[in-house]
């Protein structure tokens, strides 16, 4: 009894023991003929499988155009930035200075707390 077959209780399958010994002459242009074939049909599921998905995504595209004063903006001046009050540096940066601190918070993770501060 062969150890695979006395731990699981079956026989073995390996690929040596698919086909019988007179079927292994498929060697050759048979072989590449049928693979060609079967990349064939894997080409062509495919394909159909990218077409169907295509078609489902071009029913969500719709092609809008607007006109000008079509758009529904309600503008708002607290967006608006000032830049003069901003001094930018030859490199063309600039630093950050904080108004005021509006919360502060502590994270605490298994044996590490992390300070954290929401700034305006």
């Amino acid at each position: 009894m062969a150890p695979y077959e006395a731990l699981c209780g079956r026989q073995c399958r390996s690929p040596i023991g698919w086909f019988e010994p007179r079927e292994a002459g498929l060697l050759g242009t048979d072989l590449v003929h049928d693979a060609m074939k079967k990349v064939k049909v894997i080409q062509e599921r495919l394909h159909t499988a990218q077409s169907r998905q295509k078609s489902f995504a071009d029913r969500k595209i719709w092609d809008i155009a607007y006109m000008v004063g079509e758009k529904k903006y309600h503008e708002d001046m607290s967006q608006v930035l000032d830049f003069s009050t901003v001094q930018l540096d030859e490199n063309l940066a600039y630093e950050e200075e904080p108004l005021t601190i509006l919360d502060r918070q502590v994270q605490n993770l298994r044996s590490k707390s992390f300070p954290s501060v929401k700034v305006h």
